[in-house]
């Protein structure tokens, strides 16, 4: 945001006073306004900042003759969406805005599917962050977020039944990229009568898709909000995701991806969940939690066989458990992959190029804690913005829990982006100079 940063966030420059210029901020003291317990998830709201109960939506797009052209030159239609909104979209239909979710997200982003839930506080994976009062306040906007093309929570991907056959696609769907998840979307969004968004919003695989939004639809939204992400993947990231699907395709149950009639490759994707989520924490998170903390033993066994002695390997254990129970295998396959393909600035011939046509306001926040997607790479996308003479506003925040600061760290997140998009709907409806 704007201002030095001496103690507090400081407000945005009235209208002229910046004159367009692109500004570049660090700042640290936001940390002080949320003590949360480390490796965690953010606490459901059931109170009146929540949205309640919601439902699942679909959506059936690109339906013969009218394919989606993926990059790769192949076809691929019907395409099913499965998408949540929440709040009240406004009459001039300029406060909508779109949700990107990382890896393992899906449309469910905030509030509750069923009384259960409620009762159980199972809410949506940016509950904290989506409701009445909060970052993107619902009582203000309209918010949208849709599952990704080659998920496997409701939109097509491969564990879905391919129409020329009757049975799940499995390998044989189509390699997807970034720039083709963010088509089917803003096909989506076209489809609710949207045609420009009041901003795309996202973290990590949801960033990517932002500054895709920015440079592939420029007229089609006016801010974009980037947290915690990269303008393509760090050879780091490629090994460790490389390294997730080894454990799947070395799982005995792959079956080359046509797993879908027997139990499938559970232990390697539980493995490649454990390999990646030890990338989402930070080393001094983990060693505050866990350090060398024995798991229902007094003593260490000295046994090879024995799978959980220290704390943090029953964590981890926990967290490849449970993603079976929600993740498909190949999903996991397709994902990574279109991650690692993505580079903004080899696609379109350099960054600044990529966002020549763009009159958005950009708002990049990263983490210094987080070693997979470090802030230099969200320096190198804000610097070339500024080259290019964009309007944009950057700042790195002091945290301890690594890259899944912006899921759990919401109050920070509030801070910055509700001044962000309140002045960005009010530049918006400003009056156009006669």
């Amino acid at each position: 945001m704007y201002g030095n940063f001496p103690s507090r966030l400081c407000p945005e420059p009235a209208a002229g006073e910046v004159n367009g210029r692109s500004l570049w901020r660090f700042a640290r003291p936001i940390m002080s306004l949320m003590s949360t317990e480390l490796i965690e998830e953010s606490i459901p709201d059931v109170g009146p900042r929540s949205v309640g109960l919601v439902s699942t939506q679909s959506a059936i797009l690109f339906a013969p003759p009218h394919e989606l052209t993926l990059a790769n030159s192949r076809r691929l239609g019907p395409i099913t969406v499965a998408y949540e909104t929440y709040g009240t979209l406004s009459p001039q239909r300029d406060n909508a805005i779109f949700v990107c979710h990382a890896l393992t997200g899906d449309a469910h982003a905030a509030g509750y599917r069923s009384k259960e839930d409620l009762a159980a506080r199972k809410a949506g994976w940016w509950d904290g962050f989506i409701g009445p009062g909060k970052g993107l306040d619902t009582d203000k906007y309209f918010v949208i977020c849709a599952n990704a093309l080659g998920g496997c929570q409701g939109t097509t991907g491969p564990s879905s039944i391919c129409p020329e056959t009757g049975e799940p696609w499995g390998p044989d769907f189509p390699v997807i990229q970034i720039p083709d998840i963010v088509d089917v979307h803003a096909e989506l969004v076209r489809s609710l009568g949207i045609e420009r968004l009041l901003a795309v919003v996202g973290g990590s695989l949801g960033g990517m898709q932002v500054l895709e939004w920015a440079a592939r639809y420029p007229e089609r939204l006016a801010a974009a909000v980037v947290l915690a992400s990269c303008p393509r993947m760090s050879a780091q990231g490629i090994a460790f995701n490389a390294v997730g699907r080894s454990a799947i395709f070395n799982d005995p149950n792959f079956n080359d991806g046509r797993y879908y009639r027997d139990s499938g490759p559970r232990a390697g994707l539980a493995l490649a969940r454990m390999v990646a989520h030890i990338t989402y924490l930070s080393e001094e998170s983990i060693e505050r939690k866990f350090g060398r903390k024995l798991q229902d033993v007094e003593a260490l066994a000295y046994d090879l066989i024995k799978e959980t002695e220290f704390q943090v390997e029953s964590y981890l254990n926990y967290q490849g458990r449970r993603f079976v129970d929600r993740f498909d295998a190949n999903s996991y396959l397709y994902l990574t992959k279109a991650m690692d393909y993505y580079d903004l600035a080899q696609s379109y011939g350099s960054i600044e190029n990529a966002f020549a046509a763009s009159q958005a306001r950009f708002l990049f926040v990263s983490y210094d804690s987080d070693w997979l997607y470090p802030t230099r790479q969200s320096k190198e996308v804000v610097g070339a913005l500024i080259s290019a003479g964009k309007h944009v506003s950057f700042i790195e925040l002091h945290s301890a829990k690594g890259h899944d600061t912006f899921l759990i760290e919401v109050e920070q997140l509030e801070a910055l982006a509700r001044p962000f998009l309140e002045r960005t709907l009010e530049v918006l409806r400003r009056p156009a100079a006669s």
